[in-house]
């Protein structure tokens, strides 16, 4: 067996006094948060997700967990991006499981994540909604350092995706790859951009939002930028070559569905700006 780190988090948030506030925490290993913070009227609570190792090694497993009661709102990020490193000693291991009450609201925003060569990395995200609950979360991935000159020659990720209302799936997407450079040169697959991006929405949403962003955004991209309504999700997505240009437009998208899906203003953690 592969041995490595083996760190858990689990979150409960419930809204007192007006605001969404964390209730409860329990955390094993290198995982932890800080206080919430409140920048919002509507007393949603943002919190930064912290791993102080930085890096995830072969072998190593992290589990977060987060709970949100009924009518509570939460913003979760992290303070930098999660990097996946080489790994000689087996697949290294997030899993995440979101369940928000009725009428409850995630936005579930993370940094990138780096996919240094040779890493072995295994992603998954669940989510559970209940009756009128909204969710929107994205997922950046660096297929190697590009800014380093840094390929992603060797290596595997396996990506789970997976959204559920009322116990039927609305949402699921799995993505899995380990011959690297052929499916980054393929020019029906990546196409030689190393940064892919994917945002998906399930809530409440004006008409017309679809367009609404395509109009905003469409000739902004130097990358590829798609946005798709499906049946129960809004899901945008981009490749390309920096990954600045991707949380740009993704930011701005988002932004768009906050005020036109979840009726208020888009308000960034402050630890972006940092």
């Amino acid at each position: 067996m592969a041995s490595g780190w083996h760190a858990e988090l689990e979150l409960w948030f419930a809204n007192s006094y007006g605001k969404t506030r964390l209730m409860r925490r329990r955390h094993l290993g290198p995982l932890a948060v800080q206080r919430a913070f409140h920048p919002e009227d509507d007393g949603s609570a943002h919190v930064y997700l912290l791993h102080p190792p930085g890096g995830v090694a072969g072998g190593d497993i992290l589990e977060i967990t987060c709970h949100l009661a009924p009518l509570a709102r939460a913003v979760l990020t992290t303070p930098g991006a999660t990097k996946f490193y080489r790994s000689e000693s087996g697949a290294s291991v997030q899993r995440i499981q979101i369940d928000v009450g009725a009428g409850g609201t995630c936005e579930n925003l993370p940094q990138e994540t780096i996919l240094f060569d040779g890493a072995d990395a295994s992603i998954s995200t669940r989510v559970t909604l209940g009756e009128d609950a909204a969710y929107v979360g994205w997922d950046f991935f660096s297929l190697g350092r590009p800014a380093a000159g840094e390929r992603f020659a060797a290596g595997r990720l396996r990506q789970r995706v997976e959204i559920i209302r009322g116990r039927e799936p609305i949402w699921f997407e799995q993505m899995v790859f380990s011959r690297a450079p052929e499916v980054l040169d393929a020019p029906f697959i990546f196409a030689g951009r190393p940064i892919m991006g994917t945002l998906v929405y399930a809530g409440p949403v004006l008409e017309n939002t679809v367009e609404h962003i395509r109009d905003h955004l469409g000739a902004a991209a130097h990358g590829v930028f798609s946005i798709s309504q499906l049946e129960r999700v809004i899901v945008c997505r981009y490749l390309g070559q920096r990954m600045s240009e991707g949380k740009a437009l993704f930011l701005q998208a988002w932004s768009i569905l906050r005020e036109r899906g979840l009726m208020k203003k888009a308000v960034a953690p402050r630890i972006w700006a940092t």
